[in-house]
C-alpha cells in the first residue's frame, strides 16, 4: 500500500521490478509467477492480466536490462571527444549502469551461463550491433594514432569483463576488501583503476615501450 500523500506505482512497473529482483536472485528456473505475485501482494491472476506467461515477463524484465544498458553506451559512443576521453565516458556508463541496478548484474550472468535459452533469442545476436559499433569506433582511434594499437575487439571484451565480474562478484570481494565492495568508495576505486589500466594501454606515448 503507497504511503499517504505518495503516488502509487503502476502494478505493471510493480511486477517489473519484482520479477527483476526474483529472476536475479532465484534464477529462471527458481522463480515462479507466484513468487513474484506474493512479492507484490497481488493474487496471480492479476499478474496474469498484465503478463501472459514467466516467458513473456522474463523477456520484458530483460528487455529493460538491455535497453538501460543501450541508452547510456549509446550517449557515451555519440558523444564529443576522442580517445581517452571517450574510453572513460564509456567505462562510466558500464558502471552507473550496474551500480544502480546491481539485480540486472546477476540477471546477465545467469542469462549469459544459460546460452539466452530462456530469452528464446540469440543474446549473442542481440548484443552484437552495440558490440561492434563500439570495437569499431577504437580500430578508428587506432588507425588515426590516437590510441595505441591493441586488438580492438578483445579490448571491448576484455572492459565489459572488468566491469561485469566486479558487480557479480561483489559478495566474493567483501572478504577481500575493506569495505562494502558495492559501496561509493570501493566502487571510485575500482572505476578509476579500470580506467586507469585502460588509458595505460591504449596511450600513444608507450606504443614502443
Amino acid at each position: 500500500m503507497a504511503e499517504p500523500g505518495s503516488e502509487q506505482r503502476p502494478t505493471r512497473e510493480l511486477i517489473l521490478e519484482e520479477a527483476v529482483r526474483c529472476f536475479a536472485e532465484n534464477g529462471y528456473e527458481g522463480t515462479s509467477l507466484n513468487d513474484i505475485a506474493a512479492g507484490v501482494g497481488i493474487r496471480r491472476q492479476s499478474l496474469l492480466h498484465h503478463f501472459p506467461s514467466k516467458e513473456a515477463l522474463y523477456g520484458e524484465a530483460f528487455e529493460l536490462l538491455l535497453s538501460d544498458w543501450f541508452a547510456r553506451l549509446e550517449v557515451a559512443i555519440a558523444s564529443p571527444g576522442t580517445g581517452r576521453t571517450k574510453v572513460e565516458l564509456v567505462i562510466k556508463a558500464g558502471f552507473d549502469l550496474f551500480a544502480g541496478n546491481p539485480d540486472y548484474v546477476r540477471m546477465m550472468r545467469r542469462e549469459a551461463l544459460d546460452g539466452g535459452v530462456h530469452l528464446g533469442i540469440d543474446l549473442s545476436a542481440v548484443l552484437r550491433p552495440m558490440f561492434e559499433r563500439a570495437a569499431n569506433w577504437t580500430l578508428r582511434e587506432m588507425d588515426a594514432g590516437v590510441l595505441r594499437r591493441q586488438d580492438h575487439e578483445h579490448l571491448v571484451l576484455m572492459a565489459y569483463g572488468a566491469i561485469l565480474s566486479y558487480f557479480s562478484d561483489a559478495p566474493f570481494l567483501a572478504g577481500l576488501v575493506d569495505g562494502d565492495p558495492l559501496g561509493p568508495e570501493q566502487m571510485a576505486r575500482a572505476r578509476a583503476n579500470i580506467t586507469a589500466v585502460f588509458l595505460a594501454a591504449l596511450d600513444p606515448a608507450t606504443a614502443g615501450s
